[in-house]
């Protein structure tokens, strides 16, 4: 056990939301009284041979992560994304153009966005006095600390989590790897809905021929997919997903992924708050995860400074909990729109039912020849419900 302290605010979880939660409120109240658990190693280069997948953010995370200059060096745009279903009629291209954007979003390995976060913290913590960030070591399983708003950011992957509420289990799992191509068109992601799950090819930083792969399936069939041979596992690929890039040529560091959805109906409790994947675990499909995170960590800073950056006679209990409540109010439209999306795309374009398939393919050329209706479908992944 940890010695007995105490702080204004206290967040557990040192990944990408919660240490963003961290520099945004010392970054508008450099004097609050913070501390932050963090069950990661203490240097980065620890962290360098961690979770190398490619993470979907949108142009809005990255407008959000400017602000604490914590965006990575190492990505690559999405100009344009291209959605169809193998086998089946219908597809919705979007571009950038329509958008009047620089990019749709932003392809990035999961470690660089956590460890250009711890950076960005660091910079901030040579002018908060205040600030304390504590590395558990493996002997330290608790913490006492008074805290007068505690925030929970540790969230951890589906089915890895050691709280479960409200959801469903996909039945899917989610291969992910670096796939080389023979003729990938710069900045150019796929989305393809395949008769198990998603297949999605997402540009990468390593070049415009060496692509992130996401496939979705059920748990046999990827674990199967897994355990072939290279070559094998390109053949099947390639009958998946089509001619369009040309030839899939190498596949290099698969890893498999459980997949599910589980969120909390209620995200405050007295002075306690979750936020990001311990709120919400969501599907891969729209890319959304991280991107929610990273919102419900901006807006929380802001109640979170509101409150602790008045006088100290200002801190009650009954302040903290009104800013939470008000903090809850205002992430409810932006969580429950983005949850049943996901939820929506995840089970819809499963469906065998030929009711559906047939109305998913007319949703797509729908959206595809109602620019409005894309636009707006657009503009929810890129900066969510406002």
């Amino acid at each position: 056990m940890m010695n007995a302290s105490s702080s204004d605010i206290l967040i557990h979880g040192g990944g990408p939301v919660g240490l963003a939660c961290a520099a945004w409120t010392l970054q508008k109240f450099p004097d609050a009284k913070l501390i932050l658990i963090d069950r990661n190693p203490k240097e980065d280069v620890d962290l360098m041979a961690a979770d190398s997948r490619g993470i979907a953010l949108s142009h809005g995370s990255k407008l959000l992560l400017d602000t604490i200059h914590a965006w990575p060096t190492e990505y690559t745009d999405i100009h344009r994304v291209h959605v169809s279903q193998a086998g089946r009629f219908g597809r919705a291209v979007m571009m950038r153009e329509e958008l009047n954007q620089d990019a749709l979003g932003h392809i990035i390995r999961y470690r660089d966005i956590h460890i250009t976060l711890r950076q960005a913290l660091r910079k901030i913590q040579s002018t908060s006095p205040h600030f304390e960030w504590q590395h558990l070591s493996k002997e330290d399983t608790q913490v006492n600390i008074n805290a007068g708003c505690i925030v929970h950011a540790e969230g951890g992957l589906f089915k890895k989590q050691d709280w479960v509420e409200s959801g469903r289990d996909y039945g899917q799992s989610a291969l992910v790897g670096l796939v080389e191509v023979e003729n990938a068109a710069p900045y150019q992601a796929w989305e393809r809905f395949t008769s198990e799950g998603p297949l999605a090819v997402l540009p990468s930083h390593y070049g415009p021929n060496i692509l992130n792969l996401v496939w979705c399936g059920s748990p046999e069939s990827s674990r199967h997919r897994l355990q072939l041979g290279d070559d094998d596992f390109l053949e099947s690929l390639q009958k998946e997903f089509g001619s369009r890039i040309g030839c899939f040529l190498k596949i290099q560091d698969r890893r498999l992924y459980e997949l599910g959805l589980n969120y909390r109906k209620e995200i405050i409790k007295e002075n306690a708050v979750w936020i990001g994947n311990a709120a919400q675990t969501l599907h891969p499909v729209a890319g959304q995860g991280l991107n929610l995170g990273l919102r419900d960590a901006f807006l929380l800073a802001e109640k979170l400074v509101g409150v602790f950056s008045g006088s100290t006679e200002s801190h009650t209990p009954a302040a903290v909990h009104n800013a939470l409540v008000s903090y809850a109010a205002s992430r409810k439209a932006d969580r429950t729109t983005t949850i049943g999306l996901t939820d929506f795309m995840a089970r819809v374009f499963t469906s065998h039912l030929v009711p559906v398939v047939m109305a998913r393919g007319l949703a797509l050329s729908a959206l595809q020849w109602l620019p409005p209706v894309k636009t707006a479908l657009a503009r929810q992944m890129m900066f969510g419900r406002r």
